[in-house]
């Protein structure tokens, strides 16, 4: 690597979304002054049991924290703006959103008490801003959520245009379409590098209209005359709660909101202007008292989340809302990968109880807020970079990228992960350093490592199981009673009747091979316990627990 030096140059540096889809931390530095785009988060899976939010390592940068200036949202979805909230006390740094985006932010910030503390500048869509070298320019894309802004950051070293997530929607339900014509007049001239979006890069023509998704779930409903219907989507997708509001109306049903996030979000679209010509929602308490055929529900749990509303009434725990044989669910949402254990448990859950279950597979009930290749194309036309810089996707998507730039003209194509600096001028491009990135594990109290001890020991646990041991020794380090020994979750005892004996036997063998001096020394006796528990368990059952062993050592009696 090139010896570091940030006090001239135009740098990019990614901290999350660089080899991953979800949790979005880029940096820009320019003259040793550092920018951050967005800062999200991320959402647990099986590796990280007990967790709900993941949110990346900031530390490098929070060292640097004198140097960064502010922190810019493309756009609302957590992602993008969820650990803006968790972490600015890292930062410490102004932030730059749009006004509904400021409106979800506003949210978060009071959850953490800090709505005080944190000056949040609103930005008109489509406007410009100045931050010390950076100027900004704001451009409205399409996307699954108003008021998405690409930027294009022009600098004393050249100008870049970072995406953001985005499509080419014609009639995207809610907000603006894309301004193509400001793209192409910011554009002109030299754009020394894009960072771009690549979670449909593999996806050939284009990502689909809202619009089109409106008309054919209105074909859809029209076919669903009797029962109840519920519709569960991201939260987020504010275009399609207002499709689903619309064509609910015009077939007669009374849509109830199920699910904190889906209040929040509408509210805040609301504030912002946006969804103002849509009927009143009804309560969840109230819903009970339509006939079926004029209830809609719009639930929260589109990926099967164990706390999600559709979870909760797939499993008959809802306090409000339940579903029954000749009803019908509709998942208007794509199965994000991983998630598909999750969802075909939640869908056999609800066939079970009699119900009609339709997804993508079946209906054209979604479409993606990512652009296709055609839409990366023109993309690609109108801004004219030097450089290509995937972010947002695995590493799949970011190869792929690269090799579409290139196939397009674009001169030259860089892959980079999270914590790859890459130096874009001046001078050739490269990437002259590799910083600390990571993610960590939002639970009870604080972050943690994702891949720490904690989680780790958790994870054993889970697959393996937990022994505890209590061994009673006198002062010269004799076992005086029979060891004890405590198991779970580790196998089903009454399938080994001998196994507490031959627990107790191994721990005591593997005791009398001590040394009389180790033999005195608690840690000692603990390790040897330890490796003759998990030593037996691992030969008759092949696990290996978690082991605990409390030594006790009791007094010898005088004589």
């Amino acid at each position: 690597m090139i010896s570091m030096n940030y006090d001239n140059g135009l740098i990019f540096l990614p901290l999350g979304g660089s080899g991953e889809i979800g949790m979005n931390l880029n940096l820009y530095c320019c003259d040793g002054k550092w920018l951050m785009v967005d800062c999200g988060i991320s959402f647990a899976d099986e590796r990280a049991p007990g967790i709900d939010l993941i949110v990346p390592d900031a530390r490098w940068i929070a060292e640097r924290r004198e140097d960064l200036l502010a922190i810019v949202v493309t756009h609302a979805h957590e992602d993008h703006v969820g650990a803006v909230a968790r972490l600015w006390d890292q930062f410490r740094c102004p932030v730059y959103a749009s006004p509904f985006t400021a409106e979800i932010l506003s949210l978060k910030l009071a959850e953490e008490g800090i709505e005080d503390a944190v000056e949040v500048n609103i930005v008109s869509p489509g406007s410009s801003v100045q931050i010390d070298a950076f100027h900004l320019d704001f451009v409205d894309l399409t996307h699954s959520i108003p008021e998405m802004q690409a930027l294009m950051i022009t600098t004393p070293y050249g100008r870049v245009m970072h995406s953001g997530d985005w499509k080419l929607d014609p009639a995207p339900v809610v907000g603006p379409e894309s301004n193509l014509e400001k793209m192409q007049d910011i554009s002109t001239g030299d754009v020394l590098a894009m960072v771009c979006d690549s979670t449909n890069v593999f996806k050939q023509g284009v990502s689909g209209s809202e619009g089109d998704v409106q008309e054919s779930l209105d074909s859809l409903l029209a076919r669903i005359p009797t029962g109840r219907v519920a519709v569960t989507t991201f939260a987020s997708n504010v275009a399609r709660v207002s499709t689903i509001a619309q064509i609910a109306e015009r077939h007669g049903r009374h849509v109830v909101l199920v699910g904190r996030s889906l209040y929040r979000m509408t509210e805040a679209a609301r504030k912002s202007g946006y969804l103002e010509d849509l009927p009143a929602f009804v309560k969840e308490d109230q819903a009970a008292y339509l006939p079926k055929d004029k209830v809609l529900y719009l639930c929260t749990g589109s990926q099967g989340e164990p706390r999600g509303a559709m979870a909760r009434i797939a499993r008959d725990d809802h306090p409000h809302v339940s579903l029954e044989g000749g009803d019908t669910v509709i998942f208007s949402s794509k199965v994000i990968p991983g998630n598909e254990k999750t969802l075909f448990a939640l869908h056999n859950q609800l066939t079970d109880l009699g119900v009609n279950v339709i997804t993508e597979a079946e209906e054209f009930v979604h479409v993606s807020g990512h652009p296709a290749r055609d839409e990366l194309a023109r993309m690609y036309e109108i801004v004219k970079p030097q450089i290509s810089v995937p972010v947002h996707g695995e590493a799949r998507h970011l190869k792929e990228h690269c090799a579409l730039a290139l196939s397009l003209g674009v001169p030259e194509a860089i892959e980079i992960r999270n914590g790859d600096m890459l130096k874009l001028a001046p001078g050739k491009a490269e990437i002259i350093d590799k910083v600390h990135s990571g993610r960590l594990a939002v639970d009870a109290g604080g972050a943690t490592p994702l891949d720490g001890e904690f989680l780790a020991t958790r994870r054993r646990m889970i697959y393996n199981g937990a022994a505890n041991a209590l061994v009673i020794v006198n002062e010269k380090g004799q076992i005086t009673e029979d060891p004890i020994v405590r198991l779970r979750g580790v196998v089903d005892e009454d399938l080994f009747p001998d196994l507490h004996e031959d627990l107790k036997q191994a721990i005591v063998k593997r005791h009398s091979e001590l040394s009389k001096r180790d033999q005195t020394r608690d840690s000692d006796v603990e390790e040897a316990a330890r490796q003759a528990i998990r030593r037996t368990i691992r030969r008759l059952a092949g696990r290996r627990p978690v082991t605990d062993v409390h030594v006790v050592r009791i007094e010898d009696e005088d004589e």
